[in-house]
């Protein structure tokens, strides 16, 4: 296979060959009522309306909406925008099309770092532990879903939402962790543990694979209450689990999202659930920044004030993010 060509970089009358995600597919009848396929496309850098004139009804078979696929196809222009022209397509797995080039972290929005070593740190970070309980509930939790903590996005359209998002925010409030924990002289393993198991809830709050949803759980019950309840399975299998410990672990996962003005919400009742909450409040908010600013297309020195913030934001005096 050629060179993968990102979708930003297509030019109308280059014939590309690559792998992008299918987030639309219709079946349609032109005028004279012929099948074709209309499609929507995707990668990390854009996305592109694309077509399938010719052996529709085999093609249509060999994918759905959602897929990432490899295809053959033709850049060409139609009413002042590009559009592709598809000659072969086909879903693309791992087992067929890893050794042409396949990488679904190249497809979707993905964490700067690399999940591996942010797994590695996350690790260690469970190992350091001094307290048994604490570093035996959350090695057995982390073990257990590695497979989806290592992809799994933290939310579905706000702060550290793409592929890896879940395990890239866990570390970076670990991170804060560390050096604050020693600054106010508190539980250092107590806040660890609130962190690592905090949203824990989200690998079964949220389907995902290359496009994220809320599962049924997600939609009737929250993170919150699936956070909770992941931590007492585990817990209930560890000897001896220390009650009063336990219960601060609920504490800190069940008020980390409390606003002091919700009369209806558990509030944080001691130190280390509050330090959580703020540090998952301040990396939340830095890295919705960040997406504002990377996906802003203003010129100038601001970003305009349809964001989260709504304000605008500065860029800097150089017009540069």
């Amino acid at each position: 296979m050629k060179s993968i060509i990102p979708i930003s970089k297509f030019k109308s009358g280059e014939t590309i060959q690559g792998f992008y995600l299918c987030v639309e597919k219709y079946l349609r009848h032109t005028r004279s009522g012929e099948l074709y396929l209309d499609l929507l496309l995707k990668d990390q850098t854009g996305q592109i309306n694309a077509k399938v004139w010719d052996n529709v009804k085999e093609y249509e078979k060999k994918f759905k909406s959602g897929d990432p696929v490899a295809l053959k196809g033709q850049v060409d222009l139609f009413l002042d925008k590009l559009q592709l022209n598809i000659k072969r397509i086909n879903k693309a797995t791992i087992q067929n099309y890893a050794r042409y080039g396949f990488d679904p972290s190249l497809i979707v929005p993905t964490a700067k770092e690399d999940p591996k070593k942010m797994w590695k740190e996350v690790i260690k970070v469970i190992r350091s532990f001094k307290d048994p309980f604490l570093k035996k509930l959350c090695y057995n939790i982390y073990k257990n879903n590695k497979e989806k903590l290592l992809i799994y996005p933290a939310t579905l359209s706000m702060n550290h939402n793409y592929r890896s998002g879940l395990l890239e925010h866990i570390l970076s409030m670990s991170r804060s962790a560390l050096t604050l924990a020693r600054l106010y002289k508190l539980d250092r393993d107590l806040i660890l543990t609130g962190i690592l198991v905090h949203d824990i809830g989200k690998l079964r709050e949220i389907n995902y694979d290359y496009e994220s949803t809320l599962t049924k759980d997600g939609n009737l019950i929250g993170h919150l209450v699936i956070s909770r309840d992941i931590v007492l399975e585990e817990a209930n299998k560890i000897k001896k689990f220390p009650k009063g410990l336990l219960i601060k672990i609920e504490h800190i996962i069940l008020s980390h999202q409390a606003k002091y003005n919700w009369n209806n919400s558990i509030k944080p009742a001691f130190k280390e659930a509050l330090l959580v909450q703020s540090i998952k409040l301040m990396d939340g908010q830095l890295n919705v920044m960040d997406i504002t600013f990377n996906e802003d297309r203003e010129s100038g020195e601001f970003t305009n004030h349809f964001n989260y913030f709504k304000t605008h934001l500065y860029k800097g005096s150089d017009g540069t993010k």
